[in-house]
């Protein structure tokens, strides 16, 4: 395969279709496509994060990294109508997506963007996120180390991880990683899923890093 979700501009046809879903405890209608993340449903992963991750905060600013066409984005939209949600993808088609799904539900709280296209100087109350595994660990640390340090003093974020491909090591991982500004834990384990929570306890830890490259990464099933 060469046209990957992690593509930045997929080469199959743009040939849209609607899904029928329940989000945010109502029935909504999402575009999807070839050439992204999951395009003929709501991914298992996903679906446990939205059901199981504890609800968000009313307001602040929250981060869906990896947005794909677009669910985790659109329920925080929705569940949170007076926080500003950051929607961010290496995929254009992708952030057209989102952006069109996020716009269909009335959602006028959400940024779609290229991860360079973030201000260096934006902070997250929240990030959620359905991590792109199969990018490979280089690419997989790099997006981490540059999304959570990014969290304010409190904050906190919940990444869904499938446990056989390596959920229990990354947790390890970021704990090595993060150090101890942050509190990494298990919240749940469903369906062979685990949600874990990085909560930032205080100031220190790693500095961002730079943007993730704006361009994909050849395929990876290497386990973390």
């Amino acid at each position: 395969m060469s046209d990957h979700y992690f593509s930045a501009e997929p080469a199959s046809p743009d040939e849209r279709r609607t899904l029928t879903l329940r989000l945010a405890g109502r029935s909504v209608a999402m575009q999807t496509a070839p050439g992204v993340f999951c395009p003929d449903r709501l991914d298992s992963g996903t679906a446990v994060l939205l059901n199981h991750a504890p609800a968000p905060p009313e307001a602040g600013t929250f981060l869906d990294m990896g947005c794909g066409w677009g669910p985790i984005a659109t329920t925080l939209a929705l569940e949170s109508p007076d926080a500003h949600v950051w929607a961010v993808d290496v995929n254009e088609r992708a952030l057209d997506l989102c952006a069109t799904n996020v716009a269909a539900q009335g959602c006028s709280n959400v940024t779609t963007a290229r991860p360079s296209q973030v201000p260096a100087d934006v902070r997250f109350d929240l990030i959620w996120s359905n991590p792109p595994i199969r990018v490979g660990k280089k690419v997989l640390h790099s997006m981490l180390l540059t999304w959570l340090p990014r969290l304010v003093v409190g904050g906190r974020a919940y990444l869904v991880v499938q446990r056989n491909l390596g959920s229990d090591s990354l947790a390890k991982w970021l704990v090595e990683q993060l150090g101890d500004a942050y509190e990494v834990t298990r919240l749940t384990s469903v369906k062979g899923f685990r949600i874990l929570e990085v909560v930032r306890t205080s100031d220190g830890g790693p500095t961002p890093l730079e943007a993730v490259e704006d361009t994909g990464a050849p395929a990876s099933n290497t386990d973390i």
